[in-house]
């Protein structure tokens, strides 16, 4: 495996200057979640290879031999911002990679045009996904298809760029990396009236307020405080009107979690809160939660054995997990699933993820590309892959 890894990464640098090139381009016209069909034209192009659709506008391609496999995945949608980087390949159609998707894809196409060049031990299966931003996702898709299990996929690997990790590190952390996200309703019912009679009404709305206020202090008394979970409600709506007490009043946000005990019993308890506050208040509450990805959990061997082939080439490790979300995590039932996080280095206070300013060098090609690489060596050699 050794002299395939050797050969691997000479080829891999004959394929980088093309991946920086595609990459501009890439960035240049994105296309948002569920219209990817020219990104995915334009990546299937690069590979040179036939592709079949998956997941309405994805794609999904194999070489190697036949039998078991090893798949690398890559996002393809941008999103709906406007793009303030100034740099001269910026997208000007009102989307962005703001996600760093352009450099994962641009990455995987060089490992596989790499690839090509040699006599791999087991199928390299491609899958470029769409809809990794909104719901429903892609990989929902593409586990419901049957077609990784058709082609005996063994363990799938992903890398993101991740500017909170110092530029030119990878991380290959087991267990949980990112959690669950679940989108959640609050609505409280009332009864609506005059502002100047609230005597005469049940007003939802400071009901609401204190039932908002509480689930971040419900949370922290569930959960083991040594299990990181987030409660967030950003959105709050009432009446259209300073001088009208609505009917009802709605709050929505996230919660999220990294185990998935820890998501079961956090719903449990925000919604028995809701109910215990809107009655005090003379309302009634209703708690409504929408189900998202679940926690994004490496496998333990995979990680080990991908961390050992990248300190063998040399590229400096980091350790990382957020309560950020991934679609990714969808594949985990199906299959063993490794994600590296790539550093960036802009830090806390520099453009983060899905910012309008947020642009990667083109030099995190490379370390992109190397960690799908050790990734899909690391596979190749892990125990029960």
């Amino acid at each position: 495996m050794d002299e395939l890894a050797d050969a691997w990464r000479a080829a891999l640098a004959d394929e980088l200057p093309g991946a920086v090139a595609l990459r501009h381009e890439l960035h240049a016209n994105p296309d948002v979640s569920g219209a990817e069909d020219p990104t995915a034209d334009r990546v299937v192009a690069a590979l040179g290879l036939p592709a079949e659709r998956i997941a309405g506008t994805g794609r999904l391609l194999r070489i190697g031999p036949d039998g078991p496999s090893i798949g690398l995945r890559a996002e393809m949608d941008a999103l709906p911002v406007t793009e303030a980087t100034g740099a001269p390949f910026a997208a000007g159609n009102g989307a962005m990679h703001a996600c760093g998707h352009d450099v994962h894809l641009a990455a995987l196409v060089a490992v596989v045009r790499a690839a090509r060049r040699l006599e791999l031990p087991r199928g390299l299966v491609v899958v470029l996904q769409p809809r990794e931003e909104v719901g429903p996702t892609g990989a929902i898709d593409v586990v419901t298809s049957g077609r990784l299990l058709d082609h005996q996929v063994r363990a799938l690997i992903a890398a993101h760029v991740q500017p909170l990790v110092a530029a030119g590190r990878v991380t290959s952390d087991p267990g949980p990396v990112n959690a669950s996200v679940d989108e959640v309703d609050i609505v409280i019912t009332g009864r609506g009236g005059h502002g100047a009679y609230p005597h005469l009404a049940a007003d939802p709305v400071p009901v609401l307020c204190r039932a908002v206020l509480a689930l971040g202090d419900a949370a922290r008394a569930a959960v083991d405080p040594l299990h990181p979970v987030v409660v967030t409600f950003p959105q709050i709506e009432g009446s259209g009107a300073p001088n009208v007490i609505p009917g009802t009043a709605r709050a929505s946000g996230t919660v999220r979690a990294m185990r998935e005990e820890d998501r079961t019993l956090l719903h449990e308890r925000l919604a028995r809160t809701v109910d215990g506050i809107a009655a005090a208040g003379g309302c009634v509450g209703e708690y409504r939660v929408r189900r998202g990805e679940p926690a994004l959990v490496n496998d333990p061997a995979l990680a080990a054995s991908a961390g050992r082939w990248l300190r063998a080439f040399g590229v400096p490790g980091a350790s990382f997990a957020s309560c950020g979300s991934d679609d990714f995590a969808t594949y985990g039932p199906q299959v063993p699933i490794l994600m590296h996080f790539v550093g960036t280095g802009e830090g806390p206070a520099g453009p983060m993820l899905h910012d309008a300013r947020y642009l990667p060098d083109d030099q995190v090609i490379s370390t992109v590309a190397t960690a799908l690489l050790g990734g899909w060596l690391g596979a190749a050699t892990a125990e029960g892959t």
